[in-house]
Formats: C-alpha cells, structure tokens, sequence
C-alpha cells in the first residue's frame, strides 16, 4: 500500500552522513491575497540504505516509519544523476 504515503522530489543537498541524504523540496504556492506565487522549500532527512545518492542529484523520497528523532523518509529512487 504505497499509495497513501506522501512522496516529493527534491535535490539532494548533504549525503555526508552514513545512510542519510538531505534533501531540500521547493513548493510554489499562489498567495490568497496578492496573487503572486511565493516559493517556500524544507529538508527533509532521508534513508539511503547503499549511500547510493550524492550531492546534486534529483531524488524521490516517500514516508516511512521514524528511523531516528529527524528521519521519517526514505529515498524511493533516484531520478536524475549530478552532471
């Protein structure tokens, strides 16, 4: 039952922890009153099993059970590779 857990795409940001990546989502959002889109983002500590991700990649990462206090994501896949 995948389905029902939340999942975002982000960047990853810091993968210098063992079995952890930082990953940082950005959300545009419209503003009620103006009218003008406003960007906020948040990051995320993620699980990463292999060490498979580093800095710079584009990865998918899904809810899962607390892992640790701050870890609550585990990294689904990777999507695209750093250049």
């Amino acid at each position: 039952m995948e389905s029902n857990k939340k999942s975002f795409v982000g960047v990853v940001t810091s993968d210098k922890m063992d079995k952890t990546i930082v990953v940082t989502v950005h959300n545009r959002s419209l503003h009620p009153l103006y009218k003008k889109y406003v960007t906020s983002s948040k990051k995320l500590k993620a699980h990463d099993e292999n060490n498979d991700a580093h800095v710079g990649d584009t990865v998918k990462v899904v809810e899962c059970r607390h892992i640790s206090k701050d870890k609550c994501w585990r990294l689904s896949q990777v999507i695209e590779r750093a250049k």
